[in-house]
């Protein structure tokens, strides 16, 4: 499994004001960790060092390794603002995590075998996803970088739902507790598929 670290310090200088200054002037990241028993801290990031960790999708749902001026600190991406337009990051929230103590975070799907799938392959459908990441409730120890969906055995007109996922060891999906079977994916007919015959009927002679 890839290990993530990232260096920080802290950072004293409030305010918007002061958070402007840090991406204009030292291509800075203002960000805050909090949660556990220890209060909140105000930390600066380099802002090459966040993008660069943020283009691996693993990062979202991975224990990373904050270095805060010597100090590490245990956290997950909470959230992250972002240029409405120009897409980087302006200010980052990190929740700490702690060991032995259940987390809740989003996970990415990963979804297998679509195209050599009985759906399509052998019923000429095509496949749709509904979710593409979950909600998970889960030890530290135990946060997959991703959940599996196999697709290999799924039908024409079959919907997968959450219930219907194989999750690894030690996980729970947040929905599902909620009573909240969410659907994942399906396979549908192709719209080529559904031209043709409708194409067909419109062609058809008028019953005399």
């Amino acid at each position: 499994m890839t290990e993530f670290a990232l260096n920080a310090e802290v950072r004293s200088d409030l305010g918007k004001g002061a958070s402007r200054r840090l991406r204009r002037n030292a291509n800075l990241v203002p960000a805050v960790i909090y949660g556990g028993e220890a209060a909140p801290q105000s930390i600066s990031l380099l802002a090459n060092e966040l993008a660069k960790l943020l283009n691996n999708e693993a990062a979202f749902s991975h224990v990373l390794t904050l270095d805060v001026a010597g100090k590490k600190e245990s956290v997950l991406i909470k959230a992250l603002q972002r240029h409405p337009a120009k897409g980087f990051v302006l200010h980052a929230d990190f929740i700490r995590v702690v060991a032995g103590q259940k987390l809740v975070a989003h996970v990415p799907l990963h979804f297998v075998n679509q195209e050599t799938s009985v759906g399509v392959k052998q019923q000429g459908g095509e496949v749709s996803h509904t979710l593409v990441e979950v909600e998970v409730n889960c030890l530290p120890k135990d946060l997959p970088e991703f959940i599996e969906v196999d697709m290999a055995k799924v039908e024409l007109g079959t919907t997968l739902h959450l219930s219907d996922l194989t999750l690894p060891k030690g996980i729970e999906l947040v929905a599902l507790s909620h009573g909240n079977d969410l659907a994942v994916a399906n396979i549908h007919a192709s719209r080529v598929a559904k031209e043709d015959t409708s194409e067909g009927e419109s062609e058809a002679p008028a019953a005399e």
